[in-house]
């Protein structure tokens, strides 16, 4: 049977970098070959949700959402705009960080759909997050004299948006490999803004937990934490904020070994992927250690 795979993300009318990281990621997927197709859809771009799964030919579709938290958009809207019959979020069974896949009929394409958690809560996603933190340092060893702040947006509309954050700054803290592991947040406490307090390392790693670059992290995050006055000037990599060296990462979402994630949650659905996931991570970059 022929197998699809759709990502669905956000994307954005003001931000033309916001559905890059998709683009990108799906192409890395498509040049694996695992799937006989790959599509993207946004909520605020074409092609839409509403309309994705009628370009799709396979029989099979796994849908994949770029997105950072179980939540509205996840559990809500993109159920609802790709008609899935029978979807309740009690089908993930998910404490808020624990979704894995929903297997239901999409009612006007008939198809069946596997729906998958979010890639934010994936475990995987904790790779990412240290292979950014490689990344911005360029030292595939970092870790050993360093502190490491994952920072999420924060909202009391959104009670899961903090669990995905507190999720992963766990899971690095138990690999034992950074000297310090903390969750920062914008609009909640700890609060970015005041990195340095919550760190005795002089250099600092910060990686956003954001699907792409954009507003929070290209101008509130860096002129919050000090980095810059003026977003618009740039910043230094690393910069010193009260004798600490920050080094500012930028949205994880970005980082190539997403690809990799999205992957994990479509063969965790179900997908027939075999070696050809493989070939995803040499794409990407496999994480020092791993």
């Amino acid at each position: 049977m022929s197998q699809a795979l759709v990502i669905v993300a956000h994307g954005s009318h003001l931000n033309p970098d916001s559905s890059a990281p998709t683009f990108d990621h799906a192409d890395t997927v498509r040049a694996a070959g695992i799937f006989d197709e790959v599509r993207e859809a946004f909520w605020k771009e074409e092609p839409s949700f509403r309309e994705v799964l009628r370009t799709v030919e396979a029989e099979e579709v796994f849908v994949v959402p770029l997105f950072v938290s179980e939540g509205y958009f996840t559990e809500e809207v993109i159920p609802r705009e790709l008609r899935l019959e029978g979807w309740d979020v009690s089908r993930w069974d998910s404490d808020g960080t624990s979704a894995s896949h929903a297997s239901l009929r999409a009612s006007d394409v008939d198809k069946t759909v596997h729906y998958c958690g979010p890639v934010g809560t994936h475990d995987a996603m904790s790779d990412v997050i240290v292979r950014r933190a490689q990344s911005v340092t360029g030292d595939p060893d970092v870790g050993p004299g360093f502190g490491l702040a994952v920072v999420g947006h924060g909202t009391e509309r959104n009670e899961n948006s903090a669990k995905a954050i507190h999720y992963h700054t766990e899971r690095i803290r138990e690999m034992d490999r950074f000297d310090e592991v903390a969750a920062l947040f914008m609009d909640e406490e700890p609060e970015v803004d005041d990195v340095t307090d919550y760190f005795e390392s002089d250099d600092v790693v910060v990686v956003p937990l954001f699907v792409a670059d954009g507003f929070h992290t290209q101008e509130d995050i860096p002129e919050d934490m000090g980095i810059t006055d003026d977003f618009r000037e740039g910043y230094d990599v690393p910069a010193e904020v009260d004798g600490t060296r920050i080094w500012y990462a930028g949205a994880v979402g970005t980082e190539a070994l997403m690809a990799d994630v999205i992957v994990e949650r479509a063969r965790d659905a179900g997908a027939d992927v075999g070696g050809s996931a493989e070939r995803v991570r040499e794409r990407a970059g496999d994480v020092a250690g791993d």
